[in-house]
């Protein structure tokens, strides 16, 4: 898949838009302007590719929004170095970006379908994020502590595992709601028993599953 000026052009549309709806970190819209999104959907999609709107993945999953991965990128405040968590590889779209931006990322995907084929895209862009395949909800113990934590899937609750593995000082994103509409909720880790949290406004993601018996 090529990557022409036309579809340079439209992202620079994309950025535009952002901005405009309030993404005003340079360092996530020059992420958005280094990762082609075409490249990480199904040709029949292609010229759609830099509207803000979400995209099937396949195994029931969707690339979400630009505004909505730009909008939580930037409540990450990511710096160079940061030891990332991601929960819900899908595309692997927001997981380029944070590697775009100097994170080192770890990702958890749990249909096997979509793990699989974020490994092939990855490779087109030399990054070397951790990808492994199996419960969101449990996170990656064997990393923690995590600078980020980003759950990129509507979760009914905030997983504990998830913010026990989280460092003094670090942040997590996550949206939590029923199946149809979930809030936006920013949280920073105090100390060890403390967390602050932030709601951030009303979003729409796929179900974060839980573990299955092919896990």
């Amino acid at each position: 898949m090529q990557d022409t000026f036309k579809h340079k052009g439209m992202r620079r549309q994309l950025i535009d838009e952002l901005r405009t709806k309030g993404i005003t970190e340079e360092k996530v819209l020059e992420a958005f302007d280094a990762i082609p999104r075409h490249f990480f959907l199904d040709q029949v999609f292609e010229k759609q590719a830099y509207s803000n709107m979400p995209f099937q993945i396949g195994a029931g999953q969707t690339i979400s929004h630009p505004y909505t991965v730009a909008f939580q990128t930037q409540l990450l405040e990511i710096k160079k170095g940061d030891k990332v968590l991601e929960v819900g590889t899908g595309s692997a779209f927001q997981t380029c970006i944070l590697c775009q931006l100097g994170a080192k990322v770890f990702s958890i995907e749990r249909q096997r379908e979509l793990f699989l084929k974020a490994n092939t895209t990855i490779k087109k862009f030399n990054f070397t994020p951790k990808l492994f395949f199996g419960d969101g909800y449990k996170g990656q113990e064997n990393f923690a502590p995590y600078d980020k934590i980003i759950i990129t899937c509507g979760a009914p609750f905030v997983p504990e595992d998830l913010l026990k593995q989280l460092k003094i000082g670090g942040i997590m994103v996550i949206p939590v709601g029923d199946l149809e509409t979930q809030e936006m909720i920013r949280i920073k880790r105090i100390d060890e028993t403390n967390f602050s949290q932030s709601k951030l406004g009303v979003f729409s993601f796929v179900p974060m599953l839980e573990n299955t018996n092919n896990i």
